[in-house]
């Protein structure tokens, strides 16, 4: 039998061992964690939308109709208005047929892997892809071939040599660690050429990229029609839980009826779904969101290369500071908390070995005074 305290020990003295915080209020610029107040830069709460009085309201509004827990699967009795609601703003909002909600990101890139590819399959993925990514092509049974990160010359090499029936070309299109972009019209050319489907997981570009927030796809300004799969979250910039997959009729019914993911689970709460509903329309009419954060982008770049901090190439609300060692790392975050600045540690296994980093994310509610207090601490 595997000696399991063992294996933590290790954890611990590799400097990887991980433990909760404890958040004692609502998610915003300025949270109590861990009983102390301090700066919150590590929340996906891009636009502040997650503690807006609107959205709470129709959160409440909603469970005073619907109940809590929705008590039963999509499928039973568990999909109401607000859900069918929900899902037919977003496949307008974002410029496909149909849209489909999941419960959380990781199931809705399950959920489509599994679905639409086989073990005579192939899935082929950008070397630094989300981890739900990964898991959902080993789940498929299909097999798994990963490109060097961004590098389309080597996802070509991999096209050209692959013979399987199906082709699935899967990318992040702001990756969660690096804060980097993909290259869409890249990836559409490949795809067209080898006959393959593409699929973007948008998780942290839909609502802050792009006009109106509409994501990845409209920031580099190609059609929609030529991504066939499209997936987003909730829970980042729109400031609720959940997902989405958003694509033609074919692929959206075949989800329904094959993924295991949507089937056989409880469906979101209703209240999710109108909160949500809320946070879309805001996303659209308090544009000033999206320019405030990056207005923030624009000064944290700033203010990091003044100070020659060694700040990877990112455009996005998404800011990593190398540090190396995953032990520093660490330490450097507790000393920021001691001074009211919450920054994650991130370590190995989510990075590679020797490249812990401190993530720092940006909101549109930061002032430019949070900014350069973070930036002359860090120094």
């Amino acid at each position: 039998m595997k000696d399991l305290l063992n294996d933590l020990a290790q954890c611990k003295q590799q400097g990887l061992y991980r433990q909760r915080n404890i958040l004692q209020s609502p998610q915003g610029r300025e949270i109590i964690l861990n009983q102390q107040r301090v700066l919150n830069f590590c929340s996906n709460d891009y636009l502040g939308l997650a503690n807006h009085p609107k959205v709470k309201h129709a959160f409440i509004n909603a469970a005073k109709n619907y109940g809590v827990g929705s008590g039963a699967a999509h499928l039973v009795n568990g999909h109401t208005q607000e859900h069918h609601a929900l899902e037919e703003e977003i496949a307008d909002f974002c410029g496909y047929p149909r849209a489909l909600l999941f419960s959380t990101g990781y199931m809705a890139n399950l959920a489509t892997a599994q679905s639409l590819c086989s073990k005579n399959d192939s899935i082929i993925q950008d070397k630094l892809n989300h981890a739900s990514l990964i898991d959902a092509a080993n789940i498929s049974q299909a097999q798994l071939l990963r490109y060097a990160h961004k590098n389309y010359a080597h996802l070509q090499t991999k096209l050209d040599h692959c013979d399987s029936p199906e082709k699935l070309v899967s990318s992040d299109s702001v990756f969660s660690m690096d804060g980097d972009e993909a290259n869409i019209p890249l990836l559409i050319t490949h795809c067209q050429a080898h006959n393959a489907r593409l699929m973007l997981d948008d998780a942290h570009g839909f609502g802050v990229l792009g006009k109106q927030g509409r994501g990845s796809i409209s920031q580099q300004q190609v059609a929609t029609d030529k991504v066939d799969i499209y997936m987003a979250t909730l829970g980042k910039a729109l400031g609720t839980a959940g997902a989405f997959i958003a694509a033609d009729e074919a692929i959206i019914e075949t989800l329904i009826q094959r993924a295991r993911c949507y089937i056989y689970t409880t469906a979101m709460p209703a209240a999710i779904a109108a909160a949500t509903r809320t946070g879309l329309h805001l996303l659209v009419k308090e544009n000033w969101r999206q320019q405030s954060l990056n207005n923030n982008i624009s000064f944290f770049k700033h203010l990091a290369k003044q100070a020659e901090l060694n700040l990877l190439e990112s455009n996005t609300a998404i800011q990593p500071i190398i540090i190396g060692d995953a032990q520093t790392a660490v330490t450097i975050s507790q000393q920021l908390f001691t001074k009211g600045l919450h920054v994650a540690a991130i370590r190995p296994p989510t990075v590679a070995i020797n490249t812990a980093r401190l993530r720092i994310t940006l909101r549109a509610d930061h002032t430019e005074k949070d900014i350069e207090y973070l930036i002359n601490t860090l120094t």
